[in-house]
């Protein structure tokens, strides 16, 4: 059973492909997120960060081959969570961020759900 989200929660979304990064905006809208803001390369999500207001973060780690790091260390620095999605597992995050959530790729909606709200639960303690 899928919990319903805070009223207004919004959601960040970096992803290099295209497609998934439509079918993860389409997966948060059924789950009833907003999403604030999408990218697909490093430049722009960095943008992005400084311009937009938002609740969580889904940052593909290897965006068009370079790593999410930068973005990471300035969503951890406005102090909002975030979560990994990775086609190479925990060991694929960068060091630092180990301790990090993250969804293995491919992932359901249901695991996407779950990952989402733990997170926000954690955040919010």
């Amino acid at each position: 059973m899928m919990t319903t989200r805070p009223a207004g929660c919004s959601v960040f979304l970096v992803e290099d492909e295209v497609m998934i990064r439509m079918m993860v905006a389409d997966m948060l809208e059924e789950l009833g997120y907003g999403v604030a803001a999408e990218a697909g390369e490093i430049s722009e999500a960095l943008r992005l960060v400084q311009s937009t207001d938002f609740d969580l973060a889904i940052l593909d780690v290897n965006v068009n081959g370079k790593v999410i790091t930068p973005v990471a260390e300035l969503i951890k620095a406005k102090g909002r969570p975030f979560i990994f999605a990775t086609g190479y597992g925990s060991s694929g995050l960068p060091v630092e961020y180990r301790d990090r959530p993250a969804l293995q790729k491919p992932f359901q909606l249901e695991t996407l759900a779950q990952m989402i709200n733990s997170t926000l639960k954690s955040a919010a303690v």
